[in-house]
């Protein structure tokens, strides 16, 4: 978006004394989205800029008519969602350089229906860590420094059905522990761009308890403040940076491995769906589950409590 933020940041025909605030002003503005979203904009604007380039067109401003083409260029070997992010992408640099939107126009509009149309626009989901899954993986971490972590991670993770970035952002100062379990402030979120906060319960555990495991690893790796999951190098040394969102898919995926389960199926996210699935398999009132993820809508949770329930007094039991 670097791009768009230039026309922005233009103090050629401004005063000078704006200069420090306009560069705040440009910082703020590239503070209205999550860095992980600023990272996937900047890259699929890139991308739309070379095509643009190789072909000889502008793709600041663009046409409708260049989009459109682009799209259909993408078609073929993109998924669907993919090119849905890219035209947000197109959008966001138009709308922060002060220009037309070309992604507004019918044309471009039409031609992402018939790319749904065509090649279809299911989503794959990833396979949900439900709660005997999560205990058969956290069963398989090595009695090491890592597998303290990795062990507390997952369990936090499935526990406060957190997403990844949720669960990398948490410092020592979010959890306060309490008889009954953890109070977990999450300071902001995919559905709390600005930063208002919430606080969450996870409750204890029977066979794998997130608490204990939690302590167990601050406890072992001298964390007293700062961020709770960090990377640990080949010599054993825990880092102060913290894990990134691609460390926890990657740990997620490995333990998923190590108990047996096909890898591939799962994610990041998987956590997060496993305890919603399990929750709803258990009956949980879905409002007490959104208490947990918050979720703004109702309906994002039915398919978790759909997928928990289809075989339950099902139409066809006793029928063959």
């Amino acid at each position: 978006m670097s791009t768009a933020l230039t026309v922005i940041s233009d103090s050629s025909n401004l005063p000078a004394a704006l200069g420090v605030d306009l560069t705040a002003a440009v910082d703020l503005a590239k503070a209205e989205k999550a860095a992980s979203t600023r990272k996937a904009y900047g890259t699929d604007f890139r991308l739309f800029t070379a095509w643009c380039e190789a072909r000889g067109v502008a793709a600041l401003p663009a046409a409708p008519e260049t989009v459109a083409a682009y799209l259909a260029a993408q078609a073929p070997t993109s998924k669907t969602s993919t090119l849905g992010r890219r035209v947000a992408a197109i959008r966001y640099a138009h709308k922060l350089a002060g220009l037309a939107l070309p992604t507004d126009a019918e044309g471009v509009k039409a031609t992402m229906r018939g790319i749904r149309r065509t090649f279809g626009s299911a989503k794959i989901r990833k396979a949900p860590a439900v709660a005997g899954k999560v205990l058969g993986m956290v069963a398989t971490a090595p009695d090491r420094l890592s597998g303290l972590r990795d062990r507390a991670l997952l369990l936090i993770g499935f526990g406060g059905a957190l997403r990844r970035s949720e669960l990398v952002a948490l410092d020592v100062a979010d959890i306060q522990e309490t008889e009954t379990g953890l109070l977990v402030k999450i300071r902001g979120s995919k559905t709390d761009q600005e930063r208002a906060g919430a606080t969450i319960a996870i409750a204890r555990g029977d066979v794998a308890c997130p608490a204990k495991a939690l302590r167990e690893w601050l406890d072992a790796a001298g964390i007293q403040d700062g961020p709770i999951f960090r990377p640990i190098d080949k010599a054993g040394t825990v880092r102060a940076s913290r894990l990134t969102c691609r460390s926890v898919a990657n740990i997620v995926k490995a333990y998923a491995e190590r108990a047996g389960f096909d890898a591939g199926t799962f994610s990041g996210h998987s956590l997060r769906a496993g305890f919603l699935t399990s929750a709803a398999g258990k009956g949980a009132s879905i409002f007490k589950m959104m208490d947990v993820s918050r979720h703004k809508s109702v309906d994002t949770l039915r398919g978790y409590v759909r997928d928990a329930e289809l075989f339950k007094d099902h139409a066809g039991a006793g029928l063959l």
